[in-house]
C-alpha cells in the first residue's frame, strides 16, 4: 500500500509522520525499545493513585478484582491494536480515517488528544502535590508553570528522544520502587490485618463497590490500550507478532498488577489516598524525586500522543499542517490550564466519562478489523489514510460512535437504572460493536474507500454491457 507523504521532507527528519503512515524503512524498532517506551505509560505514580482511591472508598479485594479485570480486557485491546498498527504503520487516529471518513475521524482525533492532555493535567497535579508537600513556601501555581512546561523541551525531537529518555530512567525508577516498597513494609500500619481483607464501613465485596472500580478502570484502560498504536507502528516486521503482545500486555500487567495493586498496599497502610503526599512523607527528598522521575516519563508519552492528534485533528477539518512541535506546545500549555483549574477535583467522573468514550472507539476499531474485514469481508483490508482515496464520512464508524457515546453518558449519568449507571462503558462497548457490523452490512462497506467504491460500479457497469451483449447476440441468433 503506497501512500503520498504530505510534509515528507520535515517528517522524515522527525520520524514523526503525524498524517502519514510510518514508510516499511523507517519501521526499524525492535520490539524491546518499543516495548520500553510503552513501559514508561506503566510506571505513572497515578496508577498509586487510583489504586489507592479504590481500595479506600470501595474495599481493598474490590480494587483487586478489577485490576485483575483489566489487565484482560486491556490487554487483548492493546494486543489487536498493536497488531494492526504494526502491519499497516499507522496509529489510531490514521487508522480511523477510512471506518470514519477523514472528517469522521477528526472526533475521534480530538477525543484522543483531549484525554492526554487531562492525564497530562493529572499527572502534573501529582508531581506539583509531592514537591509542594517537602517545600511548602513554593506557591502551588508556580510549580504547575514550571513542571507543566518541562514536559516540552523533552517531547522536542520525537520518538527517538523518547526512547533514550525512558531507556536512562527505567533503572533509577526500579531503584526507587524497591526503596518504596520496603520502607512501607516497615512503615507500621493504619489498618489492623491483611490489607487485602479492608472493607470501608457498609461496603462489600462484589456487586455495586465492585461495579464502581471497574468502572474506574475503564476511564484508563481504553487509553492504554490505543496509545499502543502510536509506537507500534515503529515495529521492525519480524518483531510484530511478539511486539505486539509484549507492548499489548506487559504495561497493562505493571501498570495495573504492579502499580495498582502496590496503591492498594500503599493506601490501605498508610491511610492516605495521595502518593504525592505518602511517598515525599515516606522517603522526604528521595520521594520527590522518585515521583519527578515517574511524572516526567508518563507526561511525555501523554504529551508525544496529544500532539499526534491535534496534528490530525487540525489537518483533517482545517487543513492545517503546523510542525508537530507546535502541538506539543499546545498540548503543554493546555495542561497546564487544566491543572490550574482543579482537575484533580473532578477525577472520578472524568474517568468514567472518558471511558465510555474511548472503550466505544476502541470497540469499533477492533470490531471493524476482526469482523467487517477480515471475517465479512465488507471492506478493503488495507488501511487507507489518502484525503483524495476517501470518504468525509463513513456512518459504519460515526454513528456508532456517537450514539453509544450520548446512550454510554446518559447511562453513566443513571438516567437508565443504576446497573447500567455502574456498567455504562462495558455497555457502550458491546452497543458500538453491534451497530458497527450492523451498518456494515446495510452500507455494503460503500463508504470504506472511493477507489473500492469507483471499482466496484465500474465492474456493474461492465457485468450490465456484457449481459446487454449476450442478449443482443441471442435475439440475432434466433
Amino acid at each position: 500500500m503506497s501512500v503520498v507523504r504530505t510534509s515528507a521532507p520535515q517528517e522524515q527528519v522527525k520520524d514523526d509522520y503525524s498524517f502519514d503512515q510510518v514508510p516499511k524503512e523507517k519501521r526499524n524498532m525492535g520490539w524491546f525499545s518499543v516495548t520500553n517506551i510503552t513501559f514508561g505509560i506503566a510506571t505513572a505514580i497515578f496508577y498509586f493513585q487510583t489504586g489507592s482511591v479504590m481500595a479506600l472508598q470501595f474495599g481493598a479485594m474490590n480494587a483487586i478484582i478489577s485490576a485483575i479485570y483489566a489487565i484482560v480486557i486491556a490487554g487483548v485491546l492493546g494486543t489487536v491494536i498493536a497488531y494492526l498498527s504494526a502491519k499497516s504503520g499507522m496509529n489510531v487516529n490514521l487508522m480511523s480515517r477510512q471506518g470514519f471518513g477523514y472528517i469522521g475521524a477528526s472526533l475521534t482525533s480530538l477525543i484522543y488528544a483531549s484525554n492526554f492532555i487531562m492525564y497530562c493535567a493529572f499527572e502534573g497535579m501529582i508531581l506539583v502535590a509531592a514537591v509542594h508537600a517537602y517545600f511548602p513556601a513554593i506557591p502551588i501555581w508556580l510549580l504547575i508553570i514550571v513542571f507543566g512546561s518541562i514536559v516540552i523541551p523533552l517531547n522536542w525531537f520525537g520518538i527517538k528522544q523518547l526512547d533514550k529518555l525512558q531507556k536512562l530512567s527505567l533503572p533509577i525508577f526500579g531503584i526507587f520502587l524497591i526503596i518504596t516498597i520496603f520502607v512501607v513494609f516497615n512503615t507500621p500500619s493504619k489498618f489492623e490485618g491483611h490489607f487485602w481483607a479492608y472493607l470501608p464501613d457498609g461496603v462489600q465485596i462484589g456487586g455495586t463497590a465492585l461495579l464502581l472500580c471497574i468502572g474506574m478502570q475503564h476511564g484508563i484502560m481504553g487509553l492504554t490500550a490505543l496509545i499502543a498504536s502510536d509506537y507500534a507502528r515503529f515495529l521492525k516486521p519480524k518483531d510484530i507478532k511478539m511486539g505486539s503482545i509484549m507492548i499489548g500486555f506487559i504495561p497493562q500487567i505493571f501498570c495495573f498488577g504492579v502499580m495498582g495493586l502496590l496503591g492498594v498496599w500503599f493506601g490501605v497502610k498508610l491511610g492516605e489516598s495521595n502518593p504525592g503526599i505518602y511517598i515525599v512523607t515516606l522517603l522526604g527528598l528521595g520521594g520527590v524525586i522518585f515521583t519527578m522521575l515517574t511524572q516526567l516519563r508518563i507526561n511525555v508519552t501523554n504529551i508525544y500522543s496529544a500532539s499526534l492528534s491535534l496534528s490530525n485533528f487540525f489537518e483533517n477539518l482545517f487543513h492545517f499542517k503546523p510542525d508537530r512541535r507546535f502541538w506539543v506546545i499546545v498540548s503543554g500549555v493546555a495542561s497546564i490550564a487544566l491543572m490550574l483549574g482543579g482537575i484533580l477535583d473532578y477525577l472520578g467522573s472524568l474517568m468514567t466519562f472518558q471511558g465510555v468514550l474511548l472503550m466505544a472507539w476502541a470497540a469499533i476499531l477492533v470490531t471493524d478489523a476482526l469482523v467487517v474485514k477480515k471475517v465479512l469481508k465488507l471492506a478493503p483490508k488495507q488501511y487507507e489514510a489518502r484525503q483524495e482515496k476517501l470518504y468525509k464520512w463513513n456512518p459504519v464508524g460515526v454513528v456508532p460512535l456517537i450514539i453509544t457515546s450520548v446512550l454510554g453518558t446518559i447511562a453513566a449519568l443513571g438516567y437508565m437504572g443504576p446497573f447500567l449507571q455502574n456498567t455504562a462503558t462495558f455497555f457502550a462497548a458491546i452497543l458500538a460493536s453491534l451497530l458497527t457490523i450492523m451498518l456494515a452490512f446495510l452500507t455494503k462497506g460503500k463508504y470504506y474507500s472511493k477507489k473500492e467504491s469507483n471499482e466496484t460500479i465500474l465492474q456493474l457497469k461492465k457485468e450490465k454491457r456484457e449481459t446487454k451483449v449476450s442478449i443482443n447476440e441471442g435475439i440475432t441468433s434466433n
